[in-house]
């Protein structure tokens, strides 16, 4: 039986299925959605527009895409009769099988390009291997399926490296100037919810904060502030709209002196207060 993709997090250790219709992700084209579990998606027909932390992405058939836990999703439209493939592993699985060196190693090829397209013919074979996954899910009670669990989450992550380097091999060689982009949003992903200070994140990277705030401006187009304050806010949303949390406990978890400053920095970005947002936006 086809499951439903949830909202935030898995039920189960792992779950595959092809149940994303378009009545599916128009639930998630209203504010930002961030997930706990992990989630592997191949499009085999259709076409998405979504955002995915900072990169807006284009989904196409024979496009396979990657969601690392604490990802800040939103569908923007969807087009065609959609074919979908997913896998995900929930956050309870991968935290307590301490998965962490994959996962770690995941999110590094994945860092600013979630998204990979196929060639029809490496398409059509992750197709039919998800397609045996998905057979072999239905037929296992839950208990022989968490016994799997580890083999296959080492197993995807592995050929998930592989099809992130060989494509990287393709491109042309990566310039000092977008590797230290990289290293910048990557730092960014791990430690918006602590710090805001672009000096913070110059000092990590061992060179000043003038050089680092020039380098991602010429880069991205983007100031390092304004890619900082687009985590946060992003956050932000997916707390208001998909959680119960007081907006003080959303101010604490991300790290506001208090929630006036909380309330006035969102307004500044979003142009309503928080419970507006969350009641209105």
């Amino acid at each position: 039986m086809e499951k439903e993709l949830p909202k935030i997090d898995l039920p189960e250790d792992w779950v595959i299925g092809t149940g994303i219709s378009r009545e599916l992700l128009n639930l998630y084209t209203n504010y930002p959605v961030r997930l706990r579990c992990e989630m592997f998606v191949l499009c085999m027909d259709g076409e998405v527009e979504a955002s995915v932390n900072l990169n807006h992405i284009s989904v196409h058939a024979n496009d396979f895409i990657t969601l690392v836990p604490g990802t800040i999703f939103q569908i923007h439209q969807v087009k065609g009769n959609l074919q979908i493939y997913f896998l995900g592993f929930s956050s309870q699985y991968i935290q307590y099988a301490d998965q962490a060196h994959s996962l770690l190693e995941t999110i590094i090829f994945t860092l600013g390009r979630p998204l990979i397209s196929l060639r029809s013919e490496g398409a059509r074979m992750l197709e039919q291997y998800l397609q045996f996954l998905i057979r072999m899910y239905e037929l296992f009670p839950e208990k022989y399926r968490k016994e799997i669990s580890p083999n296959l989450y080492a197993d995807i992550h592995k050929g998930i490296s592989i099809m992130y380097k060989s494509r990287s091999a393709e491109r042309l060689s990566v310039t000092k100037s977008e590797q230290l982009c990289r290293n910048f949003t990557q730092l960014v992903l791990q430690h918006y919810t602590q710090t805001r200070e672009v000096a913070w994140y110059a000092q990590q990277l061992g060179i000043t904060h003038a050089y680092l705030s020039l380098i991602v401006k010429q880069v991205t187009g983007r100031t390092c502030g304004e890619i900082i304050s687009a985590m946060v806010i992003m956050d932000a949303k997916s707390q208001l709209k998909s959680t119960h949390l007081s907006v003080q406990d959303i101010s604490d978890s991300l790290n506001f002196a208090n929630v006036s400053f909380f309330g006035k920095y969102f307004k500044r970005y979003v142009g309503m207060s928080p419970m507006e947002y969350r009641n209105n936006g």
